[in-house]
């Protein structure tokens, strides 16, 4: 093994101990009554994100991979930094029980499983559009997660469960309205992404990449919708919560969908 990949692997493993260890340290208040040292998880969690971006722009080559297992792994990084920021303005602990691990599990499968892959060579206005397009990814899957943290948190409201978790959880107002204002953020961002896409990218409608705009637009149309209800009938509660949730799935089936059958089932590179 070259000095330069050992390198990369002991980073790597680095940044997965740190986010599994914020994970730990954040879940202690949703299991028991004992108090988490927030500040100190989330600034472990902090080291952990710098080294997972330290190991992908290492890995692959200073270049952004857009291939199948790189791709979430950068989206991972991505929503682990987007989560910190969310913390930093209202802290949501349970995000960082959800999206740590997931970032470490992430990042084990692409720096130790996957196969090597070469980086595409991208011009600044795709590296933009891609770059929008990661951004609201990240911040629409956040929402999504606070959608579920929701739906959790009404359902043990109903059934009388007040648990240590419950208790941990900022009041439903509060998460409602955080998940709110980050669906508007990744709307706009979403919005800009698409806008890019169709004055940069040049073969928007080629078969590799018709599908991924379609479902693109879909989700677009199915966050604005909720906007519009938000803002005009006041949706909340189930409504929004399932709302969220399907636009955040065909989201993800736009981002990963094609891109897993084309390169794990057809094995093109994208």
């Amino acid at each position: 093994m070259p000095p330069h990949a050992f390198a990369l692997d002991v980073i790597a493993l680095f940044s997965i101990a740190l986010y599994l260890a914020s994970a730990g340290a954040l879940a202690r208040p949703l299991l028991s009554e004992g108090a988490a040292p927030k500040r100190l998880a989330l600034f472990t969690a902090g080291i952990a994100v710098i080294l997972h971006f330290a190991v992908l722009f290492g890995a692959h080559r200073g270049s952004l991979d857009l291939h199948f297992f790189a791709a979430l792994s950068v989206v991972a990084a991505v929503i682990a930094a987007l989560t910190l920021i969310v913390n930093l303005v209202r802290p949501v602990a349970a995000l960082g029980v959800i999206v740590f691990p997931l970032a470490a599990f992430l990042l084990v499968i692409d720096q130790f499983l996957a196969p090597r892959t070469a980086p595409i060579a991208l011009d600044w206005q795709i590296k933009l559009h891609v770059t929008l397009a990661l951004i609201s990814f990240g911040v629409l899957s956040i929402a999504a997660l606070l959608a579920l943290l929701l739906a959790m948190q009404e359902r043990a409201l109903r059934a009388r469960q007040f648990g240590a978790w419950l208790r941990a959880l900022p009041p439903l107002t509060l998460t409602e309205t955080l998940m709110f204002r980050l669906i508007a953020a990744g709307f706009v961002l979403l919005t800009l992404a698409l806008l890019s896409g169709v004055l940069f990218v040049h073969n928007i409608l080629a078969q590799d990449l018709v599908q991924k705009t379609a479902l693109s637009v879909l989700a677009w149309i199915v966050f604005g919708v909720l906007l519009i209800g938000r803002a005009v009938s006041g949706w909340r509660g189930t409504r929004a919560v399932n709302l969220t949730l399907i636009g955040m799935a065909v989201l993800l089936l736009a981002f990963f969908g094609s891109k897993f059958v084309l390169e794990m089932v057809l094995h093109k590179n994208m």
